[in-house]
């Protein structure tokens, strides 16, 4: 027999649904409550609304899990590329060599842009913000590129289009806003390692690529590239309920991603470590502070809405970021701060009870200052890690015959009824 809740209301017993998960997780439905009541759920923020089943991303906050199509984060971030679990989330299953070459050869070929959109770049000011430059250059693209309809066997073109153009934008970007020569992707070179030549590549020092500096950018990408629903990806699918193209659902993504609570939390972190550098503060100083409601400092990168324990990317974070530092031997004073302040966090009892470790952009926007990635442009590497998840929950949510568009409700706590009364009444004057 399915498992039903009871809720009471004015005496009056409404029966509703159970849903449950493939992984156990339950569900109480309530799409019919307004209609048999007349009530409806108040749920700020909705930690505890699930508006859509998926089958993409599994999270579990309270046991540290976080799993891709059913593969755990760790196995992905140690034996995959970005590039490969980009299709996986895409597609709902891993590539054969050949679909893998084939993808990396197509995102090789569609990566120049129209030329007419690097006018709009040469017209930014010159303080423009990367992240408000490429979110209005993605929704630009719809008119450049209308979305392409044929298929290939393993990824529709437009999804490829997206991933490899917006590497090409996000380079250029910082090429163009630091007076140097745009810098296109080289056939010899995979996904991530163009994208490093292309950012730091010079006529006078040509760039190096690095296996390992190449392989942090694939794990740090693959460990963004999907979160559940997340404040973005809930943008991109509110937004894609509407039916609106995909370039417009990601450019919103990218706008809801820019805020310093979502994907600007790393950015925050360096400069809450550049602050603590600067202020000449002490750990126990910090944590003092930090604990202090009355004092507006803050520890950035600890704690998350979902994780009741350790955040499992941060974990992988935190070993490619001594790789990275070991690799480019740079000291880096700031990691030095990281760790102590992560060690006497760990053992403070205030830190533990209110279960707040520290999160993957605890360490990522370290390993970012390592690879040379300036930190204005911290966000826009979330922005690109992030795309394959976009456009596998905008591709869910669009097929999906439950989903309609997307229509909360509210509690309205406004003036009751009230009458118009003329501006005459109001202050003696007459309307013109």
């Amino acid at each position: 027999m399915a498992e039903t809740a009871t809720l009471i209301i004015d005496g009056k017993e409404i029966i509703l649904p159970v849903i449950e998960g493939s992984e156990g997780e339950k569900a109480i439905d309530i799409r019919g409550l307004r209609q048999n009541t007349g009530c409806i759920t108040f749920d700020p923020g909705y930690g505890n609304t699930g508006a859509c089943r998926s089958r993409i991303t599994f999270m579990n906050g309270e046991q540290g899990v976080l799993r891709y199509r059913g593969i755990p984060i760790e196995q992905l971030a140690e034996h995959s590329t970005f590039v490969e679990t980009a299709f996986l989330l895409i597609t709902g299953k891993l590539p054969t060599r050949e679909e893998l070459t084939r993808t990396s050869v197509y995102l090789n070929d569609f990566s120049p842009i129209h030329e007419n959109m690097r006018l709009f770049y040469r017209n930014y000011p010159p303080k423009a913000h990367p992240m408000g430059i490429l979110s209005a250059m993605v929704n630009a693209m719809r008119s450049f590129y209308p979305e392409l309809m044929e298929l290939d066997e393993e990824m529709n073109r437009t999804y490829l289009q997206i991933i490899s153009k917006i590497r090409t934008m996000a380079a250029m970007a910082y090429r163009i806003s630091t007076g140097q020569r745009v810098v296109y992707p080289r056939p010899d070179l995979c996904y991530c390692a163009n994208f490093l030549n292309m950012m730091f590549d010079s006529e006078v020092v040509p760039y190096r690529v690095d296996d390992d500096l190449v392989r942090a950018l694939n794990v740090f990408w693959i460990l963004h590239a999907d979160h559940e629903q997340n404040c973005s990806t809930t943008a991109v699918r509110v937004v894609g309920s509407s039916k609106v193209n995909i370039y417009a659902a990601i450019s919103t993504g990218i706008s809801a991603l820019w805020g310093p609570l979502h994907g600007g939390a790393n950015q925050a972190v360096i400069q809450m470590l550049e602050q603590i550098q600067r202020d000449g503060m002490t750990i126990e100083q910090c944590v003092a502070r930090a604990k202090d409601k009355a004092d507006d400092f803050r520890l950035m990168g600890f704690g998350h809405r979902v994780y009741k324990t350790y955040d499992p990317r941060a974990k992988i974070m935190k070993k490619m970021c001594d790789i990275v530092l070991s690799k480019v031997k740079r000291e880096d004073p700031l990691l030095d701060i990281a760790r102590k302040l992560e060690e006497v966090a760990l053992e403070d009892t205030y830190f533990k009870e209110k279960n707040l470790y520290p999160n993957v952009d605890f360490y990522s926007g370290i390993v970012l200052r390592a690879l040379g990635i300036p930190t204005d442009m911290f966000t826009v590497m979330f922005a690109i890690g992030r795309l394959p998840g976009w456009i596998a929950q905008w591709k869910e949510d669009t097929s999906d015959p439950e989903m309609k568009i997307s229509r909360p409700r509210q509690i309205y706590t406004g003036e009751t009824l009230s009458d118009y009364i003329p501006i005459d009444q109001r202050s003696g004057e007459t309307i013109c």
